[in-house]
Formats: C-alpha cells, sequence, structure tokens
C-alpha cells in the first residue's frame, strides 16, 4: 500500500529546515505531529520530600533540555541562588547550548558530551571528588544510575518532571498510513487512549530497540525501524520506506 499520511508522535520541530519537512516536499506526503506524551514538572514540595537540598551539590548532570528548565525552575522555587561556581556536564551540545537561556555561558564551567550518556562519562570521571545532582523525570534510562554507580562517584538523582499520557480523543476517526514513535511511552500512550486499537493496515515506525519492544509486547506488527547502518535518522528511514512502498 501507497504512503500518502504519517502521524508523528512528537511536537512539530520548530527549526525551519527540519528533515521531516524536506521529506513532507520530496516524497508528497501528509505528516502530522500530534506529542502522544508531555512533561509536566513537579512541585518543590514534592521535591522537598525526596530529601534534595540544592545546596549540597557542586555539579549537576544535563541529560535534556527538559532537565534544564525544571531544575531552574525548581531552584526559582525553593528561592535557592545558583552559584556560579556551579559545574554543568551537559551530555550533548544541544543541551549545553540550551543552557545559555539561564546562565552566561562563558562565566561558567561547562562540559559537554558528544550525544550520548556514555560518551559523558569519561568526563565525569575526572571529576569524581564533585557532588553531582542528577535531574531526571519519573522514567530515567536505567544506563544512566548504571554508569554513575559503576564510577563510584557521589551522586543523586532528582525527579523534578514527569512523563504523562497526552488526551488523544481528537485522533479517534483519523487514520494514518504510517505511525511513529519514540519510546515506549508513546507506544502505552496509543494504548491508554484506545485500548481497542487494531494495527490492520497501518504500518508503524519505531525509534529504538526498547521502542521495538514495547510495540511487539502490544501485539504491533513493526514496519520500520530506526537506527541502522543505512538508516541512522528516523527520516531516512521513513524516505527508504516511502520509496519503496510508492514506487508498487
Amino acid at each position: 500500500m501507497k504512503v500518502k499520511t504519517i502521524l508523528i508522535s512528537q511536537p512539530e520541530p520548530k527549526i525551519e529546515n527540519s528533515p521531516y519537512h524536506e521529506l513532507q516536499d520530496k516524497q508528497k506526503v501528509k505528516i502530522d505531529f500530534v506529542p502522544f506524551i508531555h512533561v509536566e514538572g513537579v512541585s518543590s514540595k514534592e521535591v522537598r520530600h525526596q530529601k534534595i537540598d540544592l545546596a549540597n551539590f557542586t555539579a549537576i548532570i544535563l541529560t535534556s533540555r527538559n532537565a534544564v528548565d525544571h531544575f531552574f525552575r525548581i531552584a526559582d522555587e525553593m528561592r535557592f541562588k545558583v552559584p556560579d561556581s556551579l559545574k554543568y556536564f551537559c551530555q550533548s551540545e544541544a543541551v549545553a547550548y540550551y543552557l545559555q537561556k539561564y546562565v552566561v555561558y562563558r562565566k561558567r564551567k561547562i562540559y559537554v558530551g558528544k550525544r550520548t550518556f556514555g560518551e559523558l562519562v569519561p568526563t565525569i570521571k575526572k571529576y569524581k571528588s564533585e557532588k553531582f545532582l542528577l535531574p531526571a523525570s519519573d522514567k530515567l534510562k536505567p544506563e544512566v544510575p548504571n554508569y554513575l554507580n559503576e564510577l563510584g562517584v557521589n551522586w543523586k538523582e532528582a525527579v523534578l518532571y514527569k512523563t504523562v499520557v497526552s488526551d488523544l480523543s481528537n485522533l479517534r476517526d483519523v487514520f494514518y498510513d504510517i505511525l511513529v514513535f519514540f519510546s515506549p511511552s508513546g507506544i502505552q500512550s496509543l494504548f491508554e487512549n484506545f485500548p481497542d486499537f487494531e494495527q490492520k493496515e497501518t504500518r508503524i515506525a519505531v525509534f529504538g530497540n526498547t521502542t521495538v519492544k514495547a510495540a511487539e509486547e502490544h501485539g504491533l506488527k513493526v514496519n520500520i525501524h530506526a537506527p541502522t547502518p543505512d538508516t541512522p535518522s528516523m527520516t531516512m528511514a521513513l524516505e527508504k520506506y516511502i520509496k519503496e512502498a510508492n514506487k508498487k
């Protein structure tokens, strides 16, 4: 079956030259963006119940832009003045760049990884005497605490935000040729919103092995999988599939 419509279960990219916009123009398909999950911040009261005192930490590990936003939100709510001496360990350049929203970049000690948390680990290892705070969601990937525990550093997790299933009731009677998922939470949202969902002719595209596993556990057939050596990004995987499907 040919592909004409695609639903991406994430917010629409804000950049003009998004690869999804290029894919839409090149392959003449319609792409919609609807977040299947969203993030909600926890209250400062909940953070206190976790026995988190921001003054006890000399360094902070930031794995996402959400972590940046919610750390500074909680600091503000707790009336905690973030000291200039605080060291920032950012998982990627994108996270480090986003940090400029809150601090004067050149006046802070900022250490940047390449892309994955594993690539940031060697840098953290050089500063084992620091007391690290890890702002996280309620769905923190287990690899992050595993890495930190293996390093033997002094660290503490602070759950500052939660991943919440979005209301998708307006999609009940809307059908797409391809549904695209990037996390097990997205799959969970689909079935919480539509417990009677049947795949039928809908193609399922997933990113990452944990998302593949979640899809298969819910009885879905995965038609498109990224990353692979040939298709390291979801847009590349979609383009390859669409070319083959629409050729027939």
